[in-house]
């Protein structure tokens, strides 16, 4: 699932840990950061949302259920 311009980050991590499983960062790289650590969130912080540079990322989730509580933040089909 690729995710869109996120303005509010604070909101998008709250849904994040409202999530059952693991979320994952995909980056255009290759890596694989788990938003639900502390040390990821920084790097996503630092790296990706305060410079707009999320294109080519995707979020991998664990759970299928898990998609409904990020729905806001990802880009429809």
């Amino acid at each position: 699932m690729h995710i869109k311009n996120i303005m509010e980050p604070s909101r998008f991590f709250e849904a994040v840990n409202a999530c059952k499983g693991t979320v994952e960062l995909l980056t255009g790289e290759g890596d694989r950061l788990n938003l639900k650590s502390t040390l990821c969130r920084y790097i996503a912080l630092t790296q990706m949302f305060q410079d707009k540079r999320i294109a080519g990322v995707e979020l991998i989730l664990s759970d299928p259920g898990d998609e409904e509580k990020l729905r806001e933040f990802l880009v429809s089909a």
